[in-house]
């Protein structure tokens, strides 16, 4: 299909975002594009299973599913084949499940036009394109407002860049757009919040998205993010095929201080329960001073609600910085780490010099009292670890100051990544993002240590007796699953009680905590309570 009739306007456009909750932050915002332009957009959520959710500790490591059943699948299908266009969202690990929808729409009504985006394609473009008949491979916003006028107005939209499209069999490549910068930012609509939006339930169908179902999926939480980019170039993260695509990707870009504000302000019109926002940006902290500090001052003024950064790199962490976003709401972080091994940081080609890690801990920590113990991310069941590479990670966990949380990962190779090639190169085979057992963490006594260290720092002695038997992950040995299971348990309680104290309860009912906050216990605890346990930082209101 090169060009379509004219009189366009009136067609009915899908758009889906399949994945494990509703927060979509990039889809909402193509999906407000998309209403910007065209009249008739549907907007839909099918949320399979969070692998990451709390709840799911009471499961096992890898008990997660991401399938639906045949009758959800025909429900979903025969509803979505009503459209002229149907543009579906979704990362590597719903790949499978996107393509078997395609599929199942496709024999319902093999006319209905498929646009895949999100980071998939982006990732695995020559996969996705096999499935749709076209698919974005960059950044969306400029890309697809062209493609849909031109297909709409029945004008050949073939040469669309930061699109292939799939005419029957065959495909057209189209080269990269420029990467958007601050300006074009700044022009793009809000993003899509509560506003005529459908969530699939299972054995029911496409239902209303309405208030009680945003405090089931979100509680009392906005997820958004204010910049774009990471200057890191880690090769298991899908940010290195960004770059591969851009080197310009390592820049941060983000719109201006007021776009964000503006976007905070929207939401709470709508929902005024909202009581913690939380920046999922790449690298928060990477934002330079100046703006983080009008940012800061624009924030505790005009919003003035407590707000979590869980994007942040050791090379960007500064004292200076995390006071400021502090004094300003901040009251949660999250950092990557990954290993404590140099030799496997230099392997996924993430910069650390000696200390780096350490230093940025110790910045952290320094406002222990202000913050919910900052968050770790470590990455476990790396096919290359030897068994120094182990116990220099144990060793690093073991010397952080405390107290902090850990957030455990099993390696996990998306496909068509650098980390996918390397390993090939090296003959090593190892599980995809995309299988179903992707959360399986090894339950090894090395994976035991580092859930024991998340909760306590054991006497030296103690820790040096378990060192003498650690071995790498791929080796035969014996297997602690009720242990680790155990450990994950505890490390939930933790969490749950480090947060507590700022009235943020993760893995609680959302209708809880609406309850909670209806009675004016969220508000009061924040103003009244911890504005008092943080007159430390009134120096900050004279700046």
């Amino acid at each position: 299909m090169i060009s379509n009739e004219k009189g366009l306007s009136s067609v009915k456009i899908i758009f889906i975002c399949i994945g494990s909750d509703i927060q979509s932050i990039g889809f909402r915002k193509m999906a407000s594009l998309a209403r910007s332009i065209h009249p008739h957009v549907e907007v839909g959520y099918i949320v399979i299973a969070n692998p990451y959710a709390h709840i799911n500790v009471f499961q096992k490591s890898g008990e997660v599913k991401f399938e639906l059943l045949e009758n959800d699948l025909e429900k979903i299908s025969a509803h979505l084949a009503k459209a002229y266009m149907v543009c579906f969202s979704s990362m590597t690990m719903y790949a499978k499940l996107t393509k078997e929808i395609i599929t199942k729409i496709r024999s319902v009504n093999e006319k209905t036009f498929i646009v895949w985006g999100g980071i998939h394609p982006i990732v695995h473009p020559e996969d996705a394109i096999r499935s749709a008949d076209a698919i974005c491979v960059g950044e969306g916003e400029s890309a697809f407002k062209e493609f849909l006028l031109s297909f709409r107005n029945g004008n050949d939209y073939t040469g669309t860049r930061n699109f292939w499209f799939n005419i029957k069999g065959k495909v057209i490549k189209n080269n990269f757009l420029s990467l958007h910068n601050g300006e074009d930012m700044n022009n793009f609509p809000l993003p899509l919040y509560a506003e005529d939006e459908l969530v699939y339930e299972r054995n029911k169908g496409f239902m209303p998205l309405d208030f009680s179902k945003y405090i089931s999926y979100n509680s009392l939480t906005y997820n958004t993010i204010w910049s774009i980019g990471c200057p890191y170039k880690c090769i298991y993260c899908s940010n290195s095929k960004f770059i591969e695509n851009d080197g310009n990707y390592r820049k941060v870009r983000y719109p201006s201080v007021d776009y964000v504000i503006s976007e905070i302000k929207s939401v709470l019109k709508k929902h005024a329960h909202l009581s913690t926002i939380v920046f999922h940006d790449d690298s928060f902290m990477a934002i330079p001073i100046n703006q983080l500090r009008e940012f800061a001052k624009k924030w505790k003024n005009e919003i003035g609600l407590p707000f979590c950064v869980l994007g942040i790199i050791p090379s960007f962490v500064e004292r200076d910085k995390i006071e400021l976003l502090i004094w300003a709401g901040m009251y949660r972080v999250r950092m990557g780490i990954q290993s404590g091994s140099n030799r496997i940081l230099k392997f996924y080609k993430r910069p650390n010099k000696p200390g780096l890690i350490e230093r940025a801990a110790a910045s952290i920590n320094e406002f222990a009292d202000y913050m919910v113990p900052p968050g770790y991310d470590i990455i476990v069941d790396c096919p290359i670890e030897t068994r120094e590479d182990v116990i220099d990670t144990l060793d690093m966990l073991y010397r952080l100051p405390r107290p902090y949380i850990l957030n455990i990962f099993a390696l996990r190779v998306i496909p068509n990544t650098v980390l996918s090639n390397e390993l090939s190169k090296l003959g090593v085979s190892h599980p995809g993002i995309e299988s179903n057992d992707f959360t399986y963490i090894t339950p090894t006594l090395a994976n035991v240590m580092v859930h024991l260290l998340a909760v306590l720092r054991p006497p030296k002695k103690m820790y040096e007796f378990l060192l003498k038997y650690i071995k790498v992950s791929t080796k035969e040995q014996l297997k602690y699953p009720l242990t680790l299971h155990t450990l994950r348990l505890v490390i939930l309680i933790k969490v749950l009680i480090f947060r507590m104290r700022f009235m943020d309860f993760p893995g609680l009912p959302g209708k809880m905590n609406f309850l909670v906050w209806k009675l004016g216990i969220v508000r009061f605890w924040q103003v009244k309570i911890l504005k008092r346990s943080s007159r430390i930082l009134v120096k900050l209101d004279s700046r």
